[in-house]
């Protein structure tokens, strides 16, 4: 199978959102373990953003020597020097140059023609390949520009020297057949050119940041763009997860593989959220509390059965420590059994059924019963005191 290069851009798109600001110290700390998750390629930082921010890239270059580790520079002289100072101690450096190529950021952010825009591309893609083996050109806003011009801006940058060309859905505007489109126009028109890489770099302002990097892979992309969390500019980007889980459930589907280290997803996940002190949501995507987490009768009793049932991978395989079987008023007999079992208390049918009744009156008010609490009602049940709803002992509030 080919191989989908993994571009992990968390310490840079992702750091860019607002609360996920992280220091020198913090950086380096997660970029060893993005190493360690076996991604590709690191975009560290943009250099010339801040003093801090160079030398948080030279450091991360410094440290990290099994993948590639990229800088981001606009197409201007000035940020080109900086990514490049700060790619200094790089093992494998990349630089990696974007400019706006839609009409709407040409007119109204860069106040520049076409024309002159194709030739500073142009440009600084020559020189900064003089400086760097490996150059990536970004076409800013590309899911919005005329794709013969979009195709234009590419060929410029791919006979300056890119090697590399990203078609990001900046604005998270593109649905994944738009999307889709998009690629395999752009590699019609690189035809003289095969051995370019196009890579995808999706926002998830309408929900399919996911669906669109599954799209452009579809359709010949072999390098992804993402970040841990799914963060990033507004409502983030590709998540790494989502996206390393789904190729892997659905190789039927996208017969390609990656390098990530999948049992790694989740303690890479919970650093992020430790270093920037924002948890995922709840019902986040392979990494979300929820996860793996059932509390409906007819689920758990499958799971109970065979976990394929109602998980389609193992949370073992991305780092979960455990599913959990939430113990409410959706639960089943067999849930409830199977907990108290594992607490250690084997029960008959009457037991159980007694045990039952009494933990549904209790989680229709704590809406969760915790181990404390089924162990009271276990006790209660077998000193047959069952005439009232059991409710001594710390709620599911306070205990888990």
């Amino acid at each position: 199978m080919e191989t989908v290069q993994i571009f992990d851009t968390t310490l840079r798109d992702g750091e860019q959102s607002p609360g996920f600001s992280m220091n020198r110290e913090e950086k380096l700390q997660l970029a060893r373990q993005i190493e360690q998750l076996g991604v590709d390629i690191i975009e560290a930082g943009f250099p010339i953003a801040s003093p801090g921010d160079l030398e948080a890239t030279r450091a991360v270059a410094a440290e990290i020597k099994h993948c590639t580790v990229a800088a981001l520079a606009r197409a201007k002289q000035d940020d080109v020097d900086a990514a490049l100072r700060g790619l200094e101690p790089a093992a494998k450096p990349r630089l990696h140059l974007f400019l706006a190529t839609s009409d709407l950021h040409l007119k109204y952010k860069l106040r520049t023609t076409r024309e002159q825009a194709v030739d500073q591309i142009a440009k600084m893609v020559r020189f900064g390949k003089q400086h760097c083996d490996e150059v990536e050109f970004s076409a800013e806003d590309a899911s919005r520009t005329e794709i013969d011009y979009l195709s234009q801006a590419v060929l410029a940058a791919v006979e300056s020297g890119a090697t590399i060309i990203n078609l990001p859905d900046t604005v998270g505007y593109s649905t994944p057949d738009d999307y889709a489109q998009m690629f395999r126009d752009v590699r019609a028109r690189l035809g003289a050119h095969p051995n370019v890489v196009l890579s995808a770099h999706c926002h998830d302002d309408l929900g399919l940041a996911l669906a669109n990097s599954l799209a452009a892979i579809d359709a010949g992309a072999r390098q992804i763009e993402c970040t841990i969390n799914g963060i990033g500019e507004r409502a983030g980007n590709t998540s790494l997860e989502e996206l390393a889980v789904a190729l892997q459930v659905r190789q039927d589907r996208y017969p390609v593989t990656t390098n990530l280290q999948l049992e790694k997803l989740y303690p890479t996940s919970r650093m992020l959220s430790t270093i920037t002190g924002i948890s995922v949501p709840p019902n986040k995507a392979v990494v979300g509390a929820n996860a793996f987490a059932h509390e409906a009768g007819i689920h758990q009793d499958g799971i109970l059965k065979n976990p394929l049932t109602y998980e389609i991978i193992l949370p073992e395989k991305v780092g979960v420590p455990a599913r959990r079987l939430v113990l409410g008023k959706h639960s089943g007999r067999n849930a409830f059994r199977s907990r108290l079992a594992e607490l250690g208390y084997e029960t008959t049918d009457s037991e159980i059924a007694e045990c039952y009744r009494l933990a549904i009156v209790r989680a229709d008010e704590d809406k969760e019963i915790s181990d404390r609490d089924l162990i009271s009602i276990i006790h209660q049940v077998r000193r047959g005191q069952t005439s009232a709803p059991a409710n001594s002992g710390p709620s599911a509030a306070t205990v888990r």
